[in-house]
C-alpha cells in the first residue's frame, strides 16, 4: 500500500527529511536515494507517494519514493564512477612521474600532501554530518581539491559515500580537478615548477 505525503524538514546539504501522510499518521524518514532514479531533487512542501518500511530500530523510513504524477521510471542507472581507481591512478601516474624526472619532486609532493589534507577534511565533514555538527564548507573542499588534493578527494568520496549525489558539488568538483590539470601542465611545461623546485632544494 502507497502512501501519500509532502515532504518537511528537508536537508538537502545532508540529502533527506521526513515526510508527512495526508490524513494523519507517523511521520516517516526519507533519504534522497529512496527516490526513483532520475528525479529532481526534493524541496520541503513536495507531495511524493511512497511505502512505508521500518529499519533495524523499528523507524520507519519511505521507500520507492516518487513525486506525485511522476511515471514510473525503468531504466537502469549509470554504473558508479570508479573514484578511488582514478584518484589511485592518479597519485600513481604522478609518483612515476616525480620518479622518472617528468613532474618535480615538489609538485608530486604537494600532490601527495593536499590529497591526504583533502582526505582528512571529507573524513571530518562525513563525521559532522552524522553528529549534526558544524560542517566543512564546501568552498574550502573546493579550494584545496583545485590546489592539487583531488586525488584523495576521489579516494574519499567513494570509500565514505560522501558528496556524491549532490549535483552541484559534483560539478564544481569536476572543475576544479580540470582546473588544476591546467595549471599544474602549465606549471611544469613552462618550467617555472622546476625552477622553483631548484630553488627551495
Amino acid at each position: 500500500m502507497r502512501l501519500v505525503g509532502r515532504i518537511s524538514g528537508w536537508n538537502d546539504d545532508k540529502g533527506y527529511g521526513f515526510v508527512v501522510p495526508n490524513g494523519g499518521g507517523d511521520r516517516a524518514f526519507v533519504h534522497v536515494k529512496a527516490f526513483q532514479f532520475g528525479s529532481r531533487r526534493p524541496v520541503g512542501g513536495d507531495l511524493i507517494s511512497y511505502a512505508a518500511g521500518r529499519d533495524a530500530r523499528g523507524r520507519t523510513n519511505a521507500t520507492e519514493v516518487r513525486f506525485a504524477g511522476q511515471r514510473i521510471e525503468k531504466r537502469k542507472p549509470p554504473l558508479p564512477i570508479p573514484r578511488v581507481l582514478l584518484g589511485g591512478l592518479a597519485l600513481l601516474g604522478i609518483g612515476l612521474g616525480a620518479a622518472f624526472g617528468v613532474v618535480p619532486l615538489l609538485l608530486a609532493a604537494a600532490f601527495g600532501l593536499l590529497s591526504l589534507l583533502s582526505y582528512l577534511m571529507y573524513s571530518l565533514d562525513k563525521a559532522a554530518a552524522r553528529a549534526d555538527a558544524q560542517r566543512i564548507p564546501e568552498n574550502t573542499l573546493h579550494l584545496v581539491d583545485l590546489l592539487g588534493g583531488w586525488p584523495g578527494a576521489l579516494i574519499a568520496q567513494q570509500r565514505l559515500r560522501h558528496k556524491t549525489i549532490k549535483a552541484s558539488f559534483q560539478w564544481v568538483f569536476w572543475c576544479s580537478v580540470l582546473g588544476n590539470l591546467a595549471i599544474a601542465t602549465w606549471l611544469v611545461r613552462s618550467g617555472i615548477a622546476r625552477a622553483v623546485e631548484d630553488a627551495v632544494l
